[in-house]
């Protein structure tokens, strides 16, 4: 029975195989068919091969080059950033998208949130049109193009002296104008626009320092720092000779001023490399903490202090700290004028009385300058006469961090627990290393702060091995330069874009890099912007799905680590690539960006980089298999616009 059923299923085999091979001898079309069929078969299977190849062969070299990356060998480096850019070059391949048009040559120095003529428009007046005012959802996602004659700027400390006449929009009747005496302290050629006030002809910025710093009790400006000084916020700064001068004694002056289409203090301050910012005393408040500063100072700054009813004096006060100063140098505080213009005498009787008010102490007055002290103590707002007028913030009014809200006429900063007077607090330098009790305030402990100031070092020293060879192999020379010796000053502006606890700026300070740092703090993150303030940094609140304050093109180097994943966990409320084309906008031309975050945030983002024509590079942090860097660079173009 068994022999007998296999040899009717050979049969029936046999007669199948016979059937199939007769079908397909007998149709042609089903030959060609199978055929087409078996070659793509073929097709397919060589493409996976190849791409699974391709892919083991890069993940091989880049884990072999992963552990030269942090060695001090610079032959080593510069081959590995070449072997890393081939990589990220396949690696985008055919995923590359259309890239962003320039804008046209009237935007290269667009300022968004600033444009006084729509805000006309809109009805804004009495000098609200020079506010910010941001329209959401409007977004210009085109490249800012440099002025055609520009050129990059010169290096630190040179380039706080002199700079180029065509990287800013300014004429030579705007640097001749009166205004703030530090306007007057310059000197403009063809191509050039000089500092340097050597000349009996101009004002001298040390002279009048040293003017300050002894009307406060001191014997020179070297001494501001053991006085408790050490931030400055300098409104209408002119065009940043004070900060300038102030910086070799280790003092940071932050200068905020109205945006100006034509002429701008700010632009031309941080073109000389002084920390600037586009601010309007105006109507709404500032957006730093209150008890930020350790000293206000207006020179001929063009406010009118006596006038809202003192809602500016009162915002003077928020923002500085308890026994910080006021300095004020203006026409109106000259007694022997108040002779042939009694207005001028009224005005600065309410400014007087309105600061006593204020619990503040007049300390001197000489010639047209005038300092005051703010109070240490809260018993003085207590002590004050009846019917002064000015009532203490509630818990309601007083926020500690405000974000453009309108002007308050009531003194703020009394509820906060960083209320302590500055000749309390730890001179610069250790007040950067706060202690114990001081992170209490900020609810941090200190093993959390220890281990991130350890974690920024490593991480600076890693950025400068790895920029290093790029700069100075890669980077276009300028005729007749050569390498600068260390510290090494291509980067002297630089906009850290999620500051944390401030570690990065901490850091580059200790390597010791000649930089400072705009130390930003999302709206949307966690505030630790008063801690950064109180180190002896500066800083400013700011969301990331609006215009940051500033003109194109004013910093170095721009650094963001983990803002992806803290904009990627929010409702969308604007696009990776709008913050991009912002970043673009602010970045000087051959300017470097350091993204740090999770490696798919990434390798998503590194897309993004190709439309904005960026140079891109990803590398991958030994210590965590985790996370990326992307290291980018602006290219240097000429005028592309139509």
């Amino acid at each position: 029975m068994k022999d007998r059923t296999g040899k009717e299923d050979l049969d029936k085999n046999h007669s199948s195989d016979q059937s199939y091979l007769a079908l397909s001898i007998g149709t042609p079309r089903s030959r060609h068919s199978l055929i087409m069929q078996l070659l793509k078969c073929s097709f397919i299977v060589i493409v996976i091969l190849a791409l699974t190849g391709s892919f083991w062969w890069t993940i091989s070299i880049s884990t072999s080059s992963r552990g030269r990356i942090y060695h001090g060998y610079r032959r080593l480096q510069e081959q590995l950033v070449s072997d890393l850019w081939d990589i990220g070059e396949i690696s985008v391949g055919s995923s590359r998208t259309k890239e962003l048009e320039f804008c046209s040559q009237e935007s290269e120095n667009y300022v968004p949130c600033f444009n006084v003529s729509d805000n006309i428009a809109l009805g804004y007046s009495n000098g609200d049109e020079y506010d910010r005012h941001c329209i959401h959802g409007f977004r210009q996602n085109c490249l800012v193009v440099p002025p055609v004659n520009y050129k990059i700027p010169l290096r630190w400390p040179t380039g706080r002296d002199v700079t180029w006449v065509a990287n800013v929009k300014i004429t030579a009747e705007e640097v001749l104008s009166s205004g703030s005496f530090t306007k007057r302290m310059m000197m403009l050629d063809d191509e050039q626009i000089s500092f340097r006030s050597a000349s009996l002809m101009f004002d001298g910025v040390e002279d009048y320092s040293h003017q300050i710093a002894e009307m406060i009790g001191l014997r020179n400006e070297s001494n501001l720092i053991q006085a408790g000084v050490r931030t400055i916020l300098d409104i209408g700064c002119g065009y940043g000779s004070f900060g300038a001068h102030l910086f070799s004694n280790q003092l940071l002056t932050m200068c905020i001023a109205n945006y100006e289409a034509s002429g701008s203090q700010v632009q031309l301050t941080l073109e000389r490399g002084i920390p600037a910012m586009i601010g309007s005393f105006t109507s709404k408040q500032l957006p730093y903490p209150s008890l930020s500063f350790d000293m206000l100072h207006c020179a001929r700054c063009g406010i009118d202090w006596d006038q809202k009813d003192g809602l500016l004096l009162i915002e003077v006060d928020r923002v500085l700290k308890p026994g910080g100063y006021f300095v004020w140098t203006s026409p109106l505080t000259n007694p022997q004028g108040f002779l042939r213009n009694k207005n001028n005498k009224k005005r600065w009787n309410f400014v007087r009385d309105f600061a006593e008010n204020l619990c503040w102490e007049l300390l001197s007055q000489q010639d047209e300058t005038v300092v005051w002290k703010k109070n240490s103590k809260k018993s003085c707002y207590s002590s004050r006469k009846p019917g002064s007028g000015l009532s203490l913030c509630s818990k309601g009014q007083d926020v500690e961090s405000p974000y453009y809200r309108p002007l308050q006429g009531c003194i703020g900063g009394t509820q906060s627990r960083r209320w302590i007077p500055i000749e309390e607090r730890t001179n610069w330098p250790s007040r950067a290393n706060l202690n114990k009790k001081e992170l209490a305030v900020y609810g941090i402990h200190p093993e959390d702060f220890a281990e991130d100031t350890e974690n920024w070092k490593t991480a600076v020293s890693n950025y400068w091995s790895l920029l290093s060879p790029v700069i100075f192999s890669d980077h276009p020379k300028r005729p007749g330069d050569e390498d600068p010796s260390p510290p090494y000053n291509m980067v002297r502006n630089v906009l850290d874009m999620n500051a944390h606890f401030g570690g990065f700026n901490s850091a580059l300070l200790e390597k010791g890099k000649s930089v400072w740092v705009m130390n930003v703090v999302p709206t949307i993150g966690t505030n630790y912007l008063p801690m950064i303030l109180d180190r002896g940094f500066v800083g400013v609140l700011h969301d990331w799905c609006e215009a940051f304050p500033t003109y194109p093109r004013t910093y170095d180097m721009v650094h963001a680590e983990g803002l992806l994943s803290l904009e990627s966990g929010q409702k969308r409320r604007c696009s990776t690539l709008d913050i991009f084309t912002e970043i673009d906008r602010i970045l000087r031309p051959e300017g470097w960006v350091i993204i740090r975050d999770t490696a798919p945030l990434i390798e998503s983002t590194r897309t993004l980089t190709t439309r904005l024509k960026w140079e891109a590079r990803i590398i991958e942090i030994e210590s965590n298999s985790d996370e990326r860097l992307l290291i980018c660079q602006k290219p240097f173009f000429k005028k592309q616009s139509s």
